[in-house]
Parts: structure tokens; sequence; C-alpha cells
């Protein structure tokens, strides 16, 4: 079966197409001129080679039906998991940004322009950022405008001024609108005294005032500026220095500190480490969805009892930042993101698939739920059949912990409200869970009645 990406239509320059695992990419006749001139150089087989810029090989056009009208056609890997912006950390974002305009300042010093700046093509594999749109150089034009200014502001620099100078963290605007966050929004959000600061003025004051004027005259005129070689490299140098200097002003919480602040006692942390890697080393899974991550110690542990690859979610911003932090520290094949799971990422853009929602992207080996189902069933009142069914459909396998009324932390939450989870212990959860699932293994962690359970789809 050959499927079109469902994100791979606004570009004439070229279409990705999947096979299986395999991923293909045409390079249609009108932009060959740009492809043989970038590819006669070495910059790209150097960015492969640096881990910048995901491999490609290019084939025969005949090993793709789709391809017999193309120039030429480029074989990929398939990428572990695409994640999307506004899924990112302050501090991913950060990178990313920083990334962008690492690329694009060698791509000039070798006389190649990036034809846009969205931060859609730049992906993570682990925590390293890399760019995964191979059409998205030509050479460069001498005197040539930035003509994706906007684009990058919208995408990466605005959504960061929004978190570090508002203290707003950015996903939930950047995911209502999946063009990023406009300088003339951020223009009106920022407070006095940034707007004092050189970078904002010149870049975010002024560009608003332009674009609220919206003269077709500035916009003709901006475009036959003459623009030096230089004058772009220090404009991305300045942006660059300015970005690199930005921090995270979003809230944090006691869950940053998890390592030191978790309920457990040292024999029963000690208890559920060795079920998760016990658990790892028997099924050895490529590729692991930690459910509500936290700050990643089970993750980091899934990747060294053997699991290749983890994913992490969670939605607290003070953790995400320090398992982002731990992970890029160690080196780990670990992406933690930022996740509401009673509100994951949906399906949008043209036609709702040009974003596909979490689980249309891809789907885990097996899972770690740990600590989990009390804040869906308690705190976000989803009943316990439709947990179990959720858990059971992300894949064949995995690691639950079930923490039951009695417990002090549950007992926490039901002090807070009124307790209408009649259905809500350990038997009626076991009782769901054997309907859909083998249950492998059960181990109780705690006197309050915490357990471990394996299931086996």
């Amino acid at each position: 079966m050959i499927k079109r990406d469902s994100a791979s239509f606004r570009d004439p320059a070229g279409h990705v197409y999947w096979q299986e695992d395999t991923i293909y990419r045409t390079v249609m006749p009108g932009f060959a001129e740009a492809f043989d001139a970038v590819r006669q150089t070495q910059v790209i087989k150097n960015w492969i080679d640096k881990g910048m810029l995901w491999p490609e090989e290019q084939v025969p056009t005949n090993q793709l039906e789709c391809a017999q009208h193309a120039y030429a056609l480029l074989k990929h890997p398939k990428f572990p998991f695409i994640s999307y912006p506004y899924e990112w950390s302050f501090a991913m974002l950060k990178d990313a940004a920083l990334f962008h305009l690492e690329l694009m300042l060698d791509a000039l010093s070798h006389d190649i322009m990036l034809n846009d700046a969205s931060a859609f093509n730049v992906q993570f594999n682990g925590v390293n950022p890399v760019f995964i749109d191979h059409l998205a150089f030509r050479p460069y034009v001498p005197g040539e405008y930035w003509q994706a200014h906007k684009q990058f502001f919208e995408q990466f620099l605005n959504p960061l001024l929004l978190q570090a100078y508002c203290g707003v963290p950015f996903q939930g605007w950047y995911r209502g609108n999946v063009n990023g966050i406009s300088t003339a929004e951020i223009a009106k959000l920022l407070p006095l005294r940034c707007r004092l600061n050189w970078h904002v003025f010149f870049h975010i004051m002024l560009q608003a005032h332009f674009d609220k004027a919206q003269r077709p005259d500035v916009a003709k005129v901006a475009k036959q500026v003459h623009m030096p070689k230089h004058g772009l490299q220090h404009l991305w140098q300045s942006l660059h220095k300015w970005i690199s200097k930005l921090h995270d002003k979003a809230p944090t919480s006691h869950w940053q500190s998890y390592a030191k602040t978790h309920s457990y006692e040292n024999e029963q942390f000690a208890i559920k480490k060795v079920f998760v890697s016990e658990f790892i080393e028997q099924t050895q899974p490529d590729l692991v969805w930690d459910l509500g991550c936290n700050i990643g110690i089970f993750s980091e542990l899934a990747l060294q009892a053997g699991a290749k690859r983890v994913i992490g979610f969670d939605n607290d911003h003070s953790a995400l930042a320090v398992a982002y932090e731990t992970a890029k520290k160690n080196k780990l094949a670990f992406t933690p993101l930022f996740m509401d799971m009673t509100n994951p990422s949906p399906a949008q853009g043209w036609y709702e698939t040009e974003r596909l929602s979490l689980t249309k992207r891809n789907k885990p080996d097996a899972i770690l739920a740990l600590a989990l189902v009390h804040h869906l069933a308690i705190g976000a009142n989803i009943p316990l059949p439709m947990i179990v069914d959720w858990l059971i459909d992300l894949a064949p396998t995995g690691v639950i912990e079930f923490v039951p009324k009695t417990d002090p932390m549950v007992q926490i939450m039901l002090s807070q409200r009124q307790d209408i989870f009649t259905d809500y212990t350990i038997e009626a959860f076991i009782n769901l869970l054997s309907q859909k699932a083998n249950i492998i293994l059960r181990v109780k962690l705690s006197e309050s009645g915490r357990e471990l359970i394996q299931f086996r789809k």
C-alpha cells in the first residue's frame, strides 16, 4: 500500500509518500535545477553525518509507481515519532529555534537559502532536533530579503516570548492556531517594560505597527529591499543571541522535585523500579509510551532495561523541564512532550488531516501508566470502563499502577469534592481489565493498597 502523507500538499517542489515503514519523497521537475544545485555541494551529506538532517537516499523513480512523472525520488527511514511544536516544552521550542537559526547560518555560508521557516520541519530524535524537509533548500540569491521572517516569528519566537515575558504557557494558544502566534497578538500582550527592550521594539512593536497599517506598498517595498549577505547573517546571529537568553517564566510546581517529594517509602519505590525493569527486560519494546512521565525517572529506567525509545507525556511544565534537561544531560532516547491525556492533540489543519491526532501518528509497543488512573477517574470524572478501553487500545502490553481510595494521595483529592466514585475499586478495575487482557502479574506496592499490574492483550 502506498499512501500519500496527509500533510504533504502545500509544497509544489515535491510530495511525501508512505510504503509500510519507508518514506519516499518525490522531486518535481520544476524544482530540478535547485535540487541539483544544492546536492552538487557536500552540505546535505555533512548535515546528515552530523545528525542535523534526517537521512536520505536517492533511488530510481520507478521504485514508486506514483513517481513516474517526478524528476527524482528520495528514500528516507521512518521517523520514530512525529511531534508538533504545541506539544513541546519551552526548552524544546527554544532549542528548535536556535537549531533552525544555526542551520540557516550554515546553509548561507554555502550560498544556500531555506524556502521557509516552519517549526513543523524540525523534529526531535530523542532530545536532538533534526530537520526533515529535504526540499526546503535552494541556491541563495544575492541581496534577497528573508521571506520567511514572518513565519519564523509566528512559529518560533512569538510563542517563546509569550512564556518568557508573560509567564503564559504557549501550548494551548499555539494549538488553537497551528500557524503559531501572530506578531500583532504578542504585541498586545507584552508588558510595558518588555516593549522598551530594543529587540522587542524593533522586531515586534514596529512589525506589528506595519502589519496593522496593511499598506500593500510596505510589503512590496520590503521585497525589493537589497539585503547583503552579511546583513542576513547579522540578523540571524542577533536573533540567536536574543533567543538563547530567554528563560521560562511559567509557574513552577512541586512535581519538578518528584525525585525527593514522591509519596513512596524507599522500599516501595525500589519494588516499583524492579517491577518496571523486569517488565521491559521481558518484552524488549522498541517504543514505549510513558503516560504521566513526570520528570522521566521511569522513562530512563525503561531505556536502561532495554527499551529502544521512550516518548513521555505530561501536562506539568516544571516536570517536563526537568525531564528534558535530564534527557539532554544523559543523552537519552527519550522525548518528553506536553500532553493532557484527557485532551490530547486532535486532528487539525486542512480537512482535519494536516496534523494528525496523537493515536493516528504511531502506536507504542508497550505503555507505562504509573499513578495515572486515579487522576483520570477521580480528577477528571472519566469512568473506569473508558479508561481501561483506552489503555488497552494504546498498546498490546504494559504496566498500570492502581491507586485506591484508601491511599493518602486519593484521600487528599476526595477531601476537596464529593465522593461520587462508587465503582472506583481495585476489584472493579481488575474485573474490567481481565475482560480485555490477560493479567500477567500483580504486586502490592503499599499498605494503602497501591498495586502494580502487568497486562498483555
